[in-house]
C-alpha cells in the first residue's frame, strides 16, 4: 500500500517511520509501528511511503476473550523505544508503553475507518483508528485492497483463518503528528492537538497546555473497540448510575475483568490516571487471573436472539475442540 506524505505534516512521519524500520528498533518484538518497506521519491512531489497491506484491527471480529486479551496486551506494551527528540506512536498497549519509555507521545492512536467502502481515512491521536492488523498469516491468499471482504481478484469472499489459529500482530500507523521529547527538559507541556477522539477532558477548551502522555493513556482506554463497542462506560454521571447505565448499554457480555482498569485510564483528572507502565503491569495481573475456560469463551453480543446464539455457540465450540486437539493456545499471542 502506498501513502503520499501530506506536505502540511512536515518531515516527521517519514523520519519516524525510518527510525522504527531501522535496526535495532525494527527487530524489537515490542515495536508495533507498521514497517516501512520503501520510499518512492518523485521529482517535485512529496515522498510516497510503501507499507504492507494491513486491515482494521477489528476486521474480522474477535471470536474469543483470549483473542481480545492478546490484542489489548500488544497495544499496551509499546514502551520507550526512542531516544529523546521526537514523539511517535507504537502498537497499542504494548506499543504505547514502548513509545512512552522512549519519551514519545503518540497523541493520535485512531483506527482507520472506511468511507463508502473505498476510501480509507487516517486521523491523528491515540485512539483506535490508528490500530491495524497484520493479515499476512490470516489471509494467505490476501484480499481485495479496496473491498477487503472480497478475494484479491474480486471473485467471491476473501478466505481467512481465525486469530487463534494464526496469532497475528497489531501495528500502529500515522506518525505524522507524533513527536518525541527530551526528558532533560522535564514533563512536556503543549497546546492540545485535536484528533479523532475529541473527548479528552484536558482538551475541552483546546487552549490550556497539558502533558500529552496522560492523554495517550486516556485515548487508549477510550478507544472505540474497548469502551464504546464493548463496555459502553460513562464517566459524566454518578458512579452508581454509571454502573447501571454501563450494564444497559454494554454490547458484549463478560468484560467485567477489564472495567476497573479502563475506568482508571479515563479519569477526568490526568494526574490520577495510571502511567503506561502501570497499565501494562495491571493488565498483566488481570491476564494471569483469567482461566483457560474464560479465554476460550465466545464473545457474545447482548442483542443476539437465541436461535443465532445457539447456532454460533455450537460453531464456536466445534472450532474450539479443533484448537484444543491441535494445541493452539487460548491466548493467541505472536511467537
Amino acid at each position: 500500500m502506498l501513502k503520499k506524505l501530506p506536505e502540511d505534516e512536515g518531515p516527521y512521519e517519514l523520519q519516524l517511520n525510518r527510525l522504527f524500520s531501522s535496526e535495532p528498533l525494527a527487530s524489537n518484538p515490542r515495536n508495533h509501528c507498521a514497517p516501512l518497506l520503501d520510499v518512492i521519491q518523485l521529482p517535485n512531489d512529496p515522498p510516497i511511503m510503501v507499507h504492507s497491506q494491513l486491515r482494521l484491527y477489528s476486521n474480522p471480529p474477535f471470536h474469543t476473550f483470549g483473542e481480545f486479551v492478546a490484542f489489548f496486551g500488544q497495544i499496551c506494551e509499546v514502551r520507550h523505544l526512542f531516544s529523546p527528540s521526537f514523539m511517535l506512536p507504537c502498537s497499542i498497549v504494548q506499543g504505547i508503553q514502548f513509545m512512552h519509555e522512549n519519551h514519545v507521545a503518540h497523541r493520535h492512536v485512531l483506527l482507520s475507518r472506511i468511507l463508502f467502502k473505498f476510501v480509507t481515512v487516517f486521523v491523528r491521536d491515540c485512539t483506535s483508528q490508528n490500530i491495524m492488523l497484520d493479515p499476512s498469516r490470516m489471509y494467505p491468499k490476501s484480499f481485495h485492497p479496496m473491498v477487503i471482504e472480497r478475494a484479491r481478484d474480486y471473485r467471491g469472499k476473501a478466505k481467512g483463518h481465525t486469530r487463534t489459529w494464526c496469532r497475528p500482530r497489531y501495528f500502529l500507523i500515522d506518525l505524522g503528528l507524533s513527536r518525541q521529547y527530551d526528558p532533560v527538559n522535564g514533563p512536556p507541556v503543549e497546546i492540545p492537538l485535536r484528533g479523532g477522539d475529541k473527548s479528552a477532558p484536558e482538551h475541552r477548551d483546546m487552549e490550556t497546555p497539558c502533558n500529552p502522555f496522560p492523554t495517550d493513556v486516556y485515548y487508549l482506554g477510550n478507544i472505540r473497540l474497548v469502551r464504546e463497542d464493548y463496555l459502553q462506560m460513562c464517566t459524566s454521571v454518578h458512579s452508581q448510575i454509571k454502573a447501571f447505565l454501563s450494564r444497559i448499554h454494554q454490547k458484549y457480555h463478560g468484560f467485567e475483568f477489564v472495567e476497573p482498569l479502563i475506568a482508571d485510564m479515563v479519569q477526568e483528572d490526568p494526574k490520577k490516571r495510571p502511567t503506561m507502565d502501570e497499565v501494562v503491569d495491571r493488565f498483566g495481573e488481570i491476564k494471569k487471573g483469567l482461566s483457560t475456560w474464560k479465554l476460550w469463551s465466545r464473545m457474545a453480543r447482548n442483542n443476539e436472539i437465541w436461535p443465532v446464539t445457539a447456532w454460533r455457540a455450537v460453531s464456536h465450540w466445534y472450532r474450539t475442540v479443533g484448537f484444543a486437539v491441535t494445541r493452539k493456545p487460548a491466548l493467541p499471542e505472536p511467537k
